[in-house]
């Protein structure tokens, strides 16, 4: 996708603890850039999410990441997040990493969620506040 298809992006720089010894950021890194963004772009949602946290919650049942290009130390990266589609009970979050403020494609991925009862640790519909979200994302 273009980085246009994107209207919230977290910025990260990366460290020299997440590279690897060629000097690129290590895979299981990714996963973390995809979470932090992910909670980030959530909490610019966050007065409209305050009424849904306590006996609902959600679990990660999938990730996927795929490598276009390499992220080396220190440089400067923006995490593109927007939902990209609501089942009854999950959400997909569609992920792009690219340099700072240009469109250069360098890592693209998903993460699935489910929304579950804690208590009977069933699956749950979807809030219809995520519907919201995605409209605006």
């Amino acid at each position: 996708m273009a980085r246009g298809e994107y209207q919230f992006f977290y910025p990260f720089r990366v460290r020299y603890s997440e590279i690897d010894g060629q000097k690129i950021v290590f895979n299981s890194h990714y996963l973390t850039y995809f979470d932090t963004a992910i909670t980030e772009f959530l909490r610019a949602h966050r007065e409209d999410l305050a009424d849904i946290e306590g006996e609902f919650e959600f679990h990660t049942v999938k990730n996927l990441v795929e490598y276009k290009a390499p992220i080396y130390f220190d440089e400067e990266i923006d995490v593109g997040v927007r939902i990209s589609r609501i089942g009854s009970s999950s959400l997909t979050f569609s992920i792009e990493i690219h340099s700072k403020g240009l469109d250069d494609l360098r890592t693209s991925g998903e993460v699935v969620w489910v929304y579950t009862d804690q208590a009977s640790r069933k699956t749950v519909p979807v809030p219809e506040i995520y519907h919201q979200i995605m409209a605006e994302s």
